[in-house]
């Protein structure tokens, strides 16, 4: 059992006194008034982060500017696949190969040109699927 793996076990059981007590021996004043159980689990976030490392910096300054200024983070911006003329896009379906050529006027897939990938995904599966992320172009996550 490692050492910190033994330090948090001795908080589990530790009294209020005891856990105010290991707050003010790690440097940090006096134990915030706050009930065992929250103070249990800032000591063990505080040891662990002694152990392992804190927050990263770039977190904390996004929490402070959310927190500052009440607004949420903005969204991620999300690169969006270019196809140029000529790309073939590939996917097995149920055994099946799907290949679709991406030409100027939409997408060529077996002797007939969709406007869009999404046709393509809805004729291939019979349900209605994203056509981008069908062919593996965007994933959630």
């Amino acid at each position: 059992m490692t050492r910190l793996a033994k330090a948090l076990g001795v908080l589990a059981t530790a009294s209020l006194a005891q856990l105010q007590q290991a707050w003010g021996e790690m440097g940090k004043g006096a134990a915030p008034a706050v009930p065992a159980s929250l103070l249990r689990r800032l000591l063990a976030q505080r040891l662990q982060e002694k152990r392992h490392g804190g927050v990263p910096l770039m977190v904390v300054r996004e929490l402070e500017r959310v927190v500052s200024t009440g607004a949420p983070a903005p969204e991620p911006v999300r690169k969006s696949v270019v196809l140029t003329p000529g790309t073939r896009l590939i996917r097995e379906w149920n055994g099946r190969t799907i290949a679709v050529e991406v030409r100027e006027g939409g997408f060529f897939w077996e002797d007939r040109t969709y406007r869009s990938l999404s046709e393509i995904a809805r004729e291939v599966t019979g349900a209605h699927w994203s056509g981008p992320r069908f062919f593996g172009l965007n994933r959630r996550g």
